[in-house]
């Protein structure tokens, strides 16, 4: 399988994006964030997302020259609009905002309406733990879950992070959809012709399949924890579309069709500075305190540990990327 550096596959990813329309800010910004995925070890939410991203900016359903802005000032909160282009930079300029105003406050709140997929959120919230700051992070997608006792899928799959810095090592990250598994790894077994394992999902009808075309014409994706997920799943939705006025996820088009309408996606973001509530000397000894005790058992690996791991060794080695996505990209690239 052909390696690339992080730098010559940020560039390719790039420049396909720009190829497609996007501006040169919207195109680096999607294109680092997609590759620090695939450094991660997410392949899914990573560059193999470039294809569907420049089908989006080539029909119109996302704005290669879309300019986020902020449209509301309320102090520690605000409102961002996406103008209908590519998520990864207004969810940058959120979480920027999101950080001034939690120094400034102790706590910040961004929210984006008009938005596109986000990717991973992970790699987003990242940076604003090398500032000493906490962030929790939510985004809408398509309809993937249904209400508990419904068959009809309402909320998005509405992914969920945190990332919690540490004095001297890298930040714990948690960052999970809130379905059993994405619908990227159905697609997957789609393509390879295999059914899926039981308990990941229904039909249309209700009933549970191990049909991954079942499931991605009409049915819905399990929750992870159930009842419990589900309302999570409500949760994020309301905070992420109710409060920044976003489309709700059962009204929005499958974002795997090239064609359609925008996607007008909601995200939110959250920014609290441990110097403003207890302070950052207890934050950091009870954070030090928690990891100590949960490295006391043998096999216990910390949330976002082999993602640093793995980032380090990308950074070495390169990214792997399979011979047809590469070529791809590489089509792509040259418009």
């Amino acid at each position: 399988m052909p390696r690339l550096t992080i730098t010559e596959l940020t560039t390719l990813a790039s420049t396909a994006l720009a190829a497609s329309g996007a501006s040169e800010s919207m195109a680096r910004i999607t294109a680092k964030y997609l590759v620090a995925a695939d450094a991660q070890g997410l392949a899914t939410h990573g560059v193999a997302r470039v294809p569907t991203y420049c089908a989006h900016l080539k029909s119109g359903r996302a704005k290669g020259t879309a300019v986020a802005h902020v449209i509301r000032d309320s102090g520690a909160a605000c409102l961002i609009d996406a103008d209908t282009g590519l998520g990864f930079e207004p969810c940058e300029l959120a979480l920027t905002q999101a950080a001034q105003r939690a120094q400034s406050y102790g706590i910040g709140f961004a929210g984006v309406t008009n938005s596109h997929h986000c990717g991973a959120l992970g790699p987003l919230i990242e940076p604003v733990a090398a500032r000493g700051l906490v962030a929790l992070a939510f985004s809408t997608a398509p309809a993937a879950i249904s209400p508990w006792g419904g068959k009809r899928p309402i909320y998005g799959t509405n992914p969920v992070a945190a990332v919690f810095p540490r004095r001297a090592a890298p930040p714990l990250v948690v960052d999970l959809s809130l379905t059993q598994v994405t619908r990227g790894q159905i697609m997957l077994l789609q393509n390879e012709g295999k059914p899926i394992p039981e308990g990941w999902g229904m039909d249309k009808d209700g009933n549970p399949t191990t049909d991954p075309n079942a499931i991605l014409n009409g049915g819905s994706l399990h929750a992870v924890g159930g009842l419990k997920g589900t309302m999570l799943a409500l949760a994020v939705e309301l905070i992420c579309c109710a409060l920044t006025g976003a489309v709700l996820s059962h009204q929005l088009e499958s974002l795997h069709l090239a064609e359609g309408t925008p996607l007008r996606l909601g995200q939110a973001f959250i920014v609290i500075a441990p110097a403003s509530l207890a302070g950052n000397d207890i934050y950091n000894e009870r954070v030090e305190a928690l990891v100590e005790a949960m490295l006391q058992e043998e096999g216990v690996r910390l949330p976002g540990e082999r993602r640093h791991r793995l980032a380090q060794e990308a950074a070495r080695d390169g990214i792997a990327i399979g011979a047809p996505l590469l070529a791809q990209l590489r089509a792509l690239a040259r418009g």
